[in-house]
């Protein structure tokens, strides 16, 4: 059995509440406000841990960040390319999208991911 740790469950409430898609380095910020003394090295273990878990999600960036998602039904997103946020897309997933892939792979597709590409209001806007 898991030990609690109120870390662990700050970074998760963090997660789910802020919708920013984090990196470890924002979470390590926003956590060293309640918990001072917390490592890095503890958060990226809290981070994979509920990874690992099912608890949060990664959602890998082409620059190669790794973000970190507190929503972890399957879901799109849609990266700015003008500020590179990273959003929630709420659109309905298509489930037919892993049939098509499994009738060009030799093998079992089991699930996608989907990113899209714009820009948010606020770089519309500038």
């Amino acid at each position: 059995m898991l030990k609690y740790s109120r870390q662990r469950e700050y970074i998760k409430e963090y997660l789910v509440s802020s919708g920013d898609h984090p990196t470890a380095d924002m979470v390590y910020t926003q956590v060293g406000k309640v918990f001072p003394r917390i490592s890095l090295g503890t958060v990226y273990r809290n981070l994979n841990l509920l990874t690992e878990l099912g608890e949060a999600a990664k959602v890998t960036t082409p620059d190669g960040a790794i973000r970190f998602d507190g929503i972890t039904t399957p879901h799109y997103h849609v990266l700015c390319r003008g500020c590179g946020r990273l959003f929630d897309l709420d659109m309905q997933i298509d489930d037919r999208m892993n049939d098509r892939a499994a009738r060009c792979f030799h093998g079992t597709v089991s699930d996608h991911s989907i990113l899209f590409y714009g820009l948010c209001d606020s770089c519309q806007e500038s």
